[in-house]
């Protein structure tokens, strides 16, 4: 190759290197005829690819994600050589290909998608345990209790190990999560070994078709079974060998810490005290918890990123400022890292006493790789750092990427990091320029920099899982973060500091009053007209299109990166295009719902409860309708629409006059006869496919049910496929 400078050849519209290429090709003579268009455009994309070399490693962590995605995505699970064979066959071939470019980057890309498609096999049968199948109890139930969580109308118990009444061992789940109301169970510790009087469900299937999978998130999570305790519950052993363990200790130990938090700061600013300083959240009072998130404040609550970087930060500077109160370790010791270290210690710390969720570990692992890059002297924070950690999460919890807290978390992060590449020297600069009061003026207008683009970047994903938007979230924030930041964490780590002393109430007093002023933030904006809108369920393309679209803006940086915009407002539109499903009905048939001409939703019973709220916040209502849906008697309901007789039926009498009449029968009893209804849903299909919803389009029928979605897979297990009936 010829040194220098390498010479360029336009042909057409694309720049060849004459390094790579020309010295196995000879240079074609330029055309004069015009390319076509699509031609001229993908020359143009690979100018652009090329440049944004640097810029490759960043989407690792994404193929990563689609692979992931993939394998979740299946109607059924794939066999066990799959995934692992995949990956060896893409690496092999890129190997083979290592002298073309072009192919080269396609077989690493399959790779790596394979690679995620294979960490979630894996992953979803390394957490393989046992499951309910169906209803048991009342029975006995003893194990050690793994956790204590306060709720809003008593306490939750993890039992671990549990030994169940009427259940082999073989078929027992290794997790068991019990709900106790009152004071029932309010000295019970963790580690100690109990017996209950329960009864046990599996875990519940989606409320609706494409709602949250409980059961999906309960196999990851090793629980097998939920349910409720009544009567006393017996405490059967105090110690034993679980409950000296490690992971018994630090239990006990956090609900140690909460109890004392609460006596020191009574009401509801004590239980939001400790579920920032322990993780439990349970006891915050559920009108607190929705006005947190009516104001776009929920985010606070929970140990996330802002957390650990809050604890780790004020650690690092406090401590940075009193090493550099020596002259000596100022001038002649590296504290920045000192205090790095420190800052990394008290993150850990943080960790641990917060009872290290998922969640949390994830906004641990990318503190610390910060502070290890301070302590490297490599840059604190950039896109290559979150893509490192990206890579770390998806590797070991692939079933994170399903979550609300994943997908949130990093959209904010990468989203900030991309704004402030552009204008981040900018702001730097205009700080060392200006005096102390415009510095103060610059730190507001970062905040409100930072929360609009972390709010806007979280919008739709909050807006998909939550069906919810707060439209005040900015104004909230701007006062409640520098609240949180700079007076309720700060109290919150002295605290800390002083628990061993026996001296907390001296800084949870004043944390307390922080809190409250931030509770009363949140009641007020989320008071405010029109502070929330709800927006009906999406389909799952729509936020994969803004997911997309969103990583192609933030991770490129030349003018093809706009081009995400493009996918960004598909995504949306599509989402706000999703239509509601006219008639709703759950797997047990006890509820049923059908949309009113005005777009409301009417109940074949009062709304209360789990499954009504589902089917209003997805159907992106507030309330119930009370006119124009169901007219019911004691034997069931019917509904018109269109001109068509829509029937629920409650009782079997009734079976034979709504099947005479009406055009869809939805049946919570078998239906063993003939029914000459349009569409029949009766007891069995909903035991075989769950959950049903149906669209109406004039005498057109659209029918989707949560088996269908699901798909036979380890945490959803089939119960025997059969599509609704039609008559002959």
């Amino acid at each position: 190759m010829p040194e220098g400078p390498v010479p360029y050849h336009i042909a057409g519209d694309v720049a060849i290197a004459a390094g790579d290429m020309l010295a196995e090709r000879p240079i074609r003579a330029e055309s004069r005829e015009p390319r076509p268009w699509p031609a001229r455009l993908a020359a143009r994309a690979a100018l652009a690819f090329g440049a944004e070399r640097g810029r490759w490693f960043l989407w690792t962590p994404a193929l990563l994600g689609f692979g992931i995605a993939a394998y979740f995505a299946l109607p059924s699970d794939p066999p066990l050589w799959l995934g692992p064979s995949l990956a060896p066959a893409a690496a092999l071939l890129a190997l083979l290909a290592r002298r073309r470019q072009v192919l080269l980057l396609l077989c690493l890309a399959a790779a790596l998608f394979a690679a995620g498609f294979t960490a979630a096999d894996l992953r979803t049968r390394a957490v393989a345990a046992p499951v309910l199948e169906k209803r048991l109890g009342p029975v006995n139930v003893e194990g050690r209790i793994a956790a204590v969580m306060g709720t809003s109308v008593g306490r939750r118990l993890v039992i671990e190990a549990p030994t169940v009444e009427r259940l082999p061992a073989a078929a027992t789940p290794g997790r068991i999560r019990l709900s106790l109301r009152g004071e029932n169970g309010s000295d019970l510790v963790v580690g100690e070994v109990v017996r209950l009087r329960a009864i046990l469900l599996p875990p519940p299937a989606p409320a609706a078709p494409g709602a949250f999978d409980f059961a999906r998130q309960a196999w990851f999570e090793g629980l097998g079974a939920v349910g409720f305790a009544f009567g006393t519950a017996q405490r059967v052993d105090a110690a034993g060998d679980g409950g000296s363990s490690l992971k018994m200790t630090l239990g006990r130990l956090r609900q140690q810490l909460a109890a004392r938090i609460r006596q020191a700061i009574p009401g509801p600013s004590g239980a939001i005290a400790a579920a920032l300083m322990t993780g439990d959240r349970g006891a915050i009072p559920e009108a607190v918890l929705t006005a947190m998130r009516d104001s776009g404040l929920a985010h606070l609550l929970a140990i996330s990123g802002l957390h650990i970087g809050l604890v780790a930060s004020l650690v690092f500077f406090g401590v940075r400022a009193l090493l550099a109160c020596s002259e000596y370790l100022a001038l002649h010791r590296p504290i920045k890292k000192w205090a790095a270290l420190a800052a990394l210690g008290g993150a850990f710390a943080y960790l641990i006493l917060t009872g290290a969720t998922v969640p949390t570990q994830r906004a641990f692992l990318m503190v610390a790789l910060v502070l290890l890059a301070v302590l490297t002297d490599r840059s604190a924070l950039s896109m290559r750092t979150v893509a490192w950690a990206a890579l770390a999460i998806l590797l070991l919890a692939p079933e994170s990427l399903l979550s609300v807290s994943f997908q949130m978390s990093f959209a904010a992060v990468v989203a900030l990091i991309a704004t402030y590449e552009g204008f981040g020297p900018r702001i730097a600069e205009w700080r060392r320029q200006a005096p102390w009061p415009r510095r103060a003026g610059l730190y507001l207008v970062g905040v409100a920099v930072t929360t609009l683009v972390a709010s806007l970047a979280t919008m739709p994903f909050a807006a998909f899982h939550f069906n919810q938007v707060s439209h005040y979230g900015l104004a909230a924030n701007l006062l409640a973060v520098p609240l949180m930041a700079l007076w309720i964490m700060p109290w919150a780590i002295l605290a800390f500091v002083l628990m061993p002393l026996g001296l907390e109430a001296v800084a949870l007093t004043p944390m307390g009053g922080g809190i409250t002023a931030m509770t009363t933030i949140a009641s007020s904006v989320a008071s405010w007209p029109g502070a929330v809108s709800r927006l009906p369920a999406a389909p799952v393309l729509a936020i994969g299109l803004i997911a997309l679209g969103g990583l192609w803006l933030c991770l490129w940086t030349k003018g093809w990166r706009w081009a995400g915009i493009g996918l960004i407002a598909a995504g949306c539109a599509l989402g706000l295009s999703a239509r509601p499903p006219d008639l709703l009905i759950d797997d047990s048939g006890r509820l049923a719902a059908v949309r009113t001409a005005d777009g409301g939703l009417s109940f074949s019973r009062a709304a209360s409860g789990y499954q009504s709220e589902t089917w209003l916040r997805r159907s992106g209502l507030f309330a119930a309708a009370r006119d124009g849906g169901f007219v019911c008697d004691r034997l069931g309901c019917t509904a018109k629409r269109e001109g068509l007789v829509l029937a629920y039926v409650r009782d079997g009498r009734g079976l034979d006059e709504d099947c005479r009449r009406a055009y869809v029968v939805l049946s919570a009893t078998p239906v063993r006869g003939s029914c000459p209804a349009r569409l029949v849903v009766d007891r069995f299909d909903l035991w075989r496919e769950g959950a049903h919803a149906i669209w109406l389009d004039g005498s057109v029928l659209k029918v989707l049910t949560v088996a269908e979605l699901r798909g036979e897979r380890l945490w959803a297990p089939a119960r025997g496929r059969a599509r609704w009936r039609e008559p002959q």
